[in-house]
C-alpha cells in the first residue's frame, strides 16, 4: 500500500472513531406516548313552531286576535337568552300615522285562562325597544337564569289588538301590516369543565 491510501486509511479509521465515541455521548433513554383530543363545539338551533303566527284579513278597530306558538331547543347547547327583533311595513295607510302605534301586543303567561299578562305595549313601540329590553320584559319572568334547556319547550301566548281609540281611524281603511319577529338564541354562560 502507498503512503497515501495508508493516510487516508488512517483518516478515515479516525473520523469513523470520533463518530463513534461522540454519537455514544448522546445516547439517553427515550419514550413517548400519544394523546388523542378532540374540541367539538355545541350547536344553538332554536326553531319557532308555528312560523307564521297570523294571517288576517278584514280586521276593524276593536278585533283582537290570540295566537300561541313554541320556541323550541333542538340544539345541544342550552339557550341563555331568546332576543326578540321588531320589524313590519304598512302599505295603504292614509296621512302620516302608523299603523304599529294602533296594534297592541299583549304576552301572556296563562295557558289555560289567558289572562295573566307578562308585558304589554304596541307594535310601534316594540319595534323601538332593544332585544336585550324584549328579553327582559318578556322572556327572562319566565326563562330567569335557566334559559331554554337543550330539548326543552317554551310555549308562548300573544294577544293582538287593533285599537280602537274611540275616534275616526279612517285613514287604515284598506291599510295591511307585514310584521316579521326575529327570534335570536344566545348561550349560556361558559364555564370550567
Amino acid at each position: 500500500m502507498t503512503i497515501k491510501k495508508q493516510l487516508s486509511m488512517g483518516l478515515m479509521s479516525a473520523v469513523l472513531g470520533i463518530s463513534l465515541i461522540g454519537g455514544g455521548t448522546y445516547a439517553y433513554f427515550s419514550d413517548s406516548e400519544v394523546t388523542n383530543n378532540t374540541f367539538a363545539a355545541g350547536t344553538l338551533d332554536l326553531s319557532v313552531n308555528p312560523t307564521q303566527l297570523i294571517n288576517v284579513n278584514n280586521i276593524k278597530p276593536g278585533d283582537s286576535f290570540l295566537r300561541d306558538f313554541e320556541l323550541i331547543n333542538n340544539g345541544s347547547l342550552d339557550i341563555g337568552k331568546v332576543l326578540l327583533e321588531t320589524d313590519y311595513t304598512a302599505d295603504g295607510v292614509e296621512g302620516s300615522d302608523d299603523f304599529g302605534e294602533h296594534i297592541q301586543v299583549e304576552f301572556l303567561y296563562n295557558v289555560d285562562n289567558f289572562d295573566e299578562v307578562i308585558f304589554e305595549t304596541t307594535l310601534a313601540e316594540l319595534k323601538n325597544m332593544t332585544p336585550e329590553a324584549v328579553n327582559r320584559n318578556i322572556f327572562y319572568p319566565d326563562f330567569g337564569d335557566k334559559g331554554l334547556p337543550v330539548g326543552k319547550t317554551h310555549d308562548l301566548i300573544v294577544k293582538f289588538t287593533f285599537i280602537d281609540n274611540g275616534e275616526d281611524q279612517n285613514q287604515f281603511q284598506g291599510a295591511s301590516l307585514n310584521l316579521t319577529w326575529t327570534f335570536n338564541a344566545q348561550q349560556m354562560d361558559g364555564e370550567q369543565r
